[in-house]
């Protein structure tokens, strides 16, 4: 399907969120679509995503992005590092507009999409920048920083470290769960738990890499 058939995406979208039980209005969902017709519009051109039928864009995309969102569930700053077309940022800040969600990449192009998506949805909970993540000064730090297949864990963690809050943590959106990546982070960083996803319709892996700073115990 190379088409743009939003009343078949639409039924595939709404059948995947009820099969993982997620609390998504039909009015997120609406706008989820909307994001994926820009994102359809925008690639031709852009290059955002290497996929170009609109149902992969659905499964791979949105699905994939959506079974991620319970693991945000007490998160209220979110920065979404080298975010490229918007996942999971653009999906955790539809259905979730309690929180905040910045994303940062250092291409233009993708960014200006990003621009686009925010003002095209009214997204007011979203922060979009454009640069290496080292280079990044926030003065409300994040109490969630997470990527999707973003760099090794030991880069993303180096790289984005002064940027997350005291008691914050990492969740990294992965296909496998690399035990070489995990083995190279950093010395005070600890992997806490490994999460497996069951994403509808996607036959493969996924996982959710949750990481965290050993706190030094007190003396």
């Amino acid at each position: 399907m190379k088409n743009f058939d939003r009343h078949t995406l639409s039924q595939v979208l709404a059948e995947g969120i009820a099969e993982m039980k997620l609390d998504v209005t039909p009015a997120q969902q609406e706008k989820l679509l909307d994001y994926l017709a820009l994102m359809f519009k925008w690639n031709s051109v852009y290059n955002l995503t290497s996929l170009r039928d609109p149902m992969q864009m659905v499964t791979h995309h949105l699905l994939d992005s959506l079974a991620a969102v319970p693991a945000f569930a007490d998160s209220k700053n979110v920065l979404d590092v080298g975010s490229g077309g918007g996942l999971p940022g653009i999906v955790l800040a539809v259905v979730r507009p309690d929180m905040k969600v910045s994303m940062i990449d250092t291409v233009h192009k993708k960014t200006a999409f990003l621009t686009q998506v925010k003002a095209q949805l009214g997204l007011v909970n979203v922060s979009i920048y454009t640069m290496k993540v080292q280079e990044l000064t926030v003065s409300d730090k994040f109490d969630v920083i997470t990527s999707r297949a973003f760099a090794d864990l030991s880069d993303f963690v180096n790289w984005s470290s002064h940027l997350l809050a005291e008691q914050g943590r990492y969740i990294a959106l992965k296909g496998t769960a690399p035990q070489d990546e995990q083995q190279r982070l950093p010395a005070e960083w600890k992997v806490t738990k490994v999460e497996p996803l069951q994403v509808p319709r996607l036959g493969a892996e996924r996982h959710l890499v949750h990481i965290e700073k050993m706190r030094q115990k007190s003396e």
